[in-house]
């Protein structure tokens, strides 16, 4: 199955001040998640962002802080390591709405009515998540994502740990339990899936 960019919504975990100068990698993955967020306010598909105590790991790196803002997401700050225990899903998920009979419906006598249940809005239920640190605050709140029957897909190479053994070993779990993994420039290309998309010189700058 291939992404399908009106489906998606980006989930960015944890790029903090503090921590990022410890995590393996972290020029490479900072760089990913900024072109993840910048790829994803071209294309329209909604950003959030969380920070995992910020007062004492600081806030997210301000570029991409800014990189969020600019793409109208917003960031939770959260205690917990899943960010699912902290209520993302409530900003993930689009609000219930109730459906109401019709007036022919509802002039039939109480008894012969039938109940109408709420009934969820069609939403972006395709969560790409990338982070910080992969097998803490990332691999849990993806394997919560799961459990909540989110499609995950995570951009691996927009994600670590402060070694690599640790971040291997979370790919290798959320593998293992129904995750997608995927890198950038597939999330580009597949949220494209065509040269003759007016976006498409716009995103190939992005990832070169």
């Amino acid at each position: 199955m291939l992404l399908d960019v009106e489906e998606s919504q980006l989930l960015l975990v944890d790029y903090q001040v503090r921590l990022m100068p410890s995590i393996f990698e972290h020029e490479l993955v900072l760089a990913n998640a900024l072109r993840l967020a910048r790829l994803a306010d071209a294309l329209q598909v909604p950003v959030w962002g969380t920070a995992q105590s910020p007062d004492e790991l600081g806030p997210n790196v301000p570029e991409l802080q800014a990189a969020i803002e600019q793409a109208g997401g917003r960031v939770m700050n959260k205690q917990s390591f899943s960010a699912v225990s902290d209520g993302i899903s409530e900003w993930l998920r689009p609000p219930v709405r109730k459906v109401t009979q019709g007036g022919n419906a509802r002039s039939l006598p109480k008894h012969l009515q039938k109940p109408v249940a709420p009934a969820e809005e069609e939403g972006r239920n395709i969560i790409l998540i990338a982070g910080c640190e992969a097998h803490v605050c990332l691999l849990q709140t993806a394997l919560d994502l799961l459990e909540e029957e989110f499609d995950v897909w995570v951009v691996t190479d927009a994600c670590s740990s402060r070694s690599e053994r640790n971040r291997d070993a979370a790919f290798d779990r959320l593998a293992g339990n129904g995750a997608e993994l995927v890198t950038t420039e597939m999330v580009a290309f597949e949220w494209l899936r065509t040269a003759d998309h007016e976006m498409f010189k716009r995103v190939q700058s992005l990832i070169k």
